[in-house]
């Protein structure tokens, strides 16, 4: 790749279900991280990758911080926005407009002060009276040095340009990291293993908990294209696997066929997708479980 003179890796971390995902795959403009509208989502540390101009920007999607609960799994993903935060260039930090929770603020604890942190007042398109963001934002603004503050929406296209070209100035000059075209360092298997979870989460509602894995047990790639995939969903729970099934296995079918349209979207080919669903009790209390699933 040629013309790069800046680049960056840039942590986007916030408390749960504040829009970290939504924002990344604006940016990025792929689908790379799951959507939900439960929190606990995210539970890797994934990269999105966009080359604009003379800049490449490495976005690195970090689990929404867990200050509830302390089974395996989420101190596993805890573990995972530390070392982030130690790692990057910038931070993006995203917060809701008007909100400022206890969650927030135990996020803010771990802001670095050695780096330049970006505000990201996410969600300004659903505020019925926009005068009461300006003293909002300067309350926000004591708490901490922020280099910029940003308020947008993760959803818009044009917001998310304009924060690329904030964001841009504080990547330090550097050559790329990756190809012009990547979007992501994620593997298809692995991509298509959060796609299906996310089609879990999206699909059950409430009632499913958090306590769903996707494995994904066999990815072939013919000489014509096809990705021919095999995937198990694991619950932790004897009494989740009928509700995921649904009547005549119908729920799963629908999973299943969405996962796949994703699928075929991302990978730009046909996929054959076979999904299972199985129990594996207490696996986000074991970490031997959880690393054998692929978290960090």
């Amino acid at each position: 790749m040629t013309g790069i003179s800046r680049a960056g890796y840039i942590a986007v971390i916030g408390r749960p279900n504040v829009g970290k995902s939504t924002l990344i795959n604006n940016l990025v403009g792929a689908k790379v991280s799951i959507v939900s509208s439960k929190p606990q989502t995210t539970r890797h540390r994934i990269l999105g990758v966009r080359s604009e101009g003379d800049a490449q920007f490495v976005f690195v999607d970090t689990p929404g911080f867990q200050t509830e609960h302390r089974n395996a799994l989420n101190q596993s993903m805890n573990r995972v926005v530390k070392n982030v935060l130690s790692e990057v260039d910038a931070v993006l930090f995203l917060i809701e407009a008007m909100r400022l929770t206890p969650a927030d603020e135990k996020v803010l604890k771990l802001l670095p002060a050695d780096k330049p942190v970006i505000l990201i007042v996410n969600k300004i398109d659903t505020l019925a009276d926009k005068t009461r963001l300006l003293p909002f934002l300067r309350e926000t603004a004591t708490r901490f040095d922020f280099a910029e503050i940003v308020p947008m929406a993760a959803v818009d296209r044009k917001d998310g340009d304009r924060l690329l070209g904030i964001v841009g100035k504080y990547l330090p000059e550097s050559e790329p990291f990756f190809e012009a075209d990547a979007i992501t360092d994620r593997s298809e298997r692995f991509l298509s293993a959060e796609i299906l979870r996310e089609k879990v989460f999206r699909l059950t509602g409430d009632e499913i908990p958090y306590g769903i894995a996707v494995e994904i047990e066999q990815y072939e790639t013919e000489p014509s294209g096809l990705r021919r995939i095999h995937a198990v969903i694991w619950v932790d729970r004897d009494a989740h696997k009928p509700i995921l099934l649904g009547k005549g296995g119908e729920h799963l079918k629908r999973i299943s066929t969405e996962a796949r349209q994703d699928m075929e979207k991302l990978f730009d080919a046909k996929v054959f997708l076979q999904c299972w669903a199985k129990v594996k009790s207490g696996w986000a209390d074991n970490a031997a479980l959880i690393k054998s699933l692929g978290h960090e």
